[in-house]
């Protein structure tokens, strides 16, 4: 490949709302800024304008309002039969003459997809030989589905040992799959130098940067042990940020949204564990740091899905929904040594499947490749 052409990268997710797929993007943009010109497109923006804030609104309005319809129309579009993949004729109808002209607008060397939609876009032109560029499906979840392209797609970061399974059961070849986890960004790979303050076991409490799960229903009304701290990222939910600010209490502090990966780093370093939902980027986040990962209630469609899988690979403690509060099944965990050593384990087992080499030393050799 010639240098000029190396040195154009495309990070394609999809909606401008901030989830996993641009977290992703922005990531490896950050690890390769300084060797290839880097370019985010959100390919429904670019396509059809304004009419992304319409979809994007719908779309968390549904999840909310309609849960159950979500999660059905999610499984039976997305994700049954999964080892079953067919042209999405609807999705190539309405965004392969968008994707053709971004093609060619920006002629890259390189694409990255982080969302299923134009991985399979992307997937059609390679097959027909009708996209030239290297491209890399970088999976922000911990299955793959449906939607996802496969055929004709260059190589594959994947978050686990059991996608890169799932994978090759497909026909993808093994020296097109990289376990690289969910990439996340540097910033958390380092130490900080944040220490806790007291003695008391301290929980991040997240429900990712939009402040969709209800995280207050978490938390108890009066805390009934004084050995918990919980630190409740509210993201950009003000209102409860504003309800937990006026309760005033001495366990429990709400802090509004972080946007710093430093600054995030440095409370991943001050807790003890996390409670979070099981989205995506922010476990990866909480394996890097090798935090207990507590985790409620799913949100429905990928969320529900990427419970079963995280459950399976062991590397997060479910909370059960039983008599006892949250708080006395976190104090559990925490003074049973047992169960804290199978975690680390499991945790261990998960971070050796990982590449060794870091995803710049990966890129290096894919375009050495090419």
């Amino acid at each position: 490949m010639e240098e000029s052409v190396k040195n154009e990268a495309l990070f394609l997710p999809f909606m401008q709302i901030p989830t996993g797929h641009h977290h992703v993007a922005d990531a490896l943009m950050y690890e390769l800024r300084k060797d290839m010109r880097c370019d985010k497109v959100d390919i429904l923006s670019y396509s059809y304008g304004r009419m992304e804030k319409v979809v994007s609104s719908t779309y968390l309005r549904w999840i909310k309002i309609m849960p159950g319809v979500y999660d059905w129309l999610y499984d039976h579009l997305a994700y049954k039969k999964l080892s079953k993949r067919n042209r999405q004729i609807l999705y190539e109808t309405l965004f392969m003459y968008f994707f053709k002209r971004l093609v060619n607008e920006h002629e890259p060397g390189i694409m990255f997809c982080t969302h299923a939609l134009p991985s399979n876009i992307a997937s059609v032109l390679k097959q027909k030989k009708k996209l030239n560029a290297i491209t890399i499906n970088v999976y922000t979840d911990f299955f793959v589905n449906r939607v996802w392209g496969v055929d004709g797609i260059d190589y594959h970061f994947v978050p686990s040992i059991h996608v890169k399974e799932f994978l090759q059961s497909i026909g993808v070849e093994e020296k097109r799959i990289f376990i690289t986890g969910i990439p996340v960004h540097p910033a958390f790979e380092s130490k900080s130098g944040g220490q806790k303050e007291g003695n008391e076991i301290a929980v991040l409490v997240t429900g990712g940067s939009l402040g969709v799960g209800e995280i207050d229903k978490l938390l108890p009304a009066q805390p009934s042990s004084s050995k918990l701290h919980y630190y409740v990222l509210c993201g950009e939910n003000k209102l409860l940020y504003n309800q937990l600010n006026a309760k005033r209490s001495r366990s429990i502090t709400p802090i509004p949204y972080v946007k710093s990966k430093e600054k995030m780093n440095l409370l991943y370093e001050r807790v003890d564990a996390v409670l979070t939902k099981p989205g995506g980027v922010t476990v990866s986040e909480c394996l890097i740091k090798r935090k207990p990962i507590f985790v409620s209630k799913a949100l429905p469609g990928q969320e529900k899905i990427n419970l079963n899988q995280l459950k399976a690979l062991g590397v997060v403690i479910p909370l059960e929904a039983r008599d006892d509060s949250v708080e006395n099944q976190i104090v559990t965990f925490f003074t049973d040594i047992s169960i804290q050593k199978a975690y680390e384990g499991k945790i261990s087992t998960y971070h050796k499947n990982l590449e060794k080499n870091s995803i710049h030393t990966i890129m290096d050799q894919i375009l050495k490749k090419h």
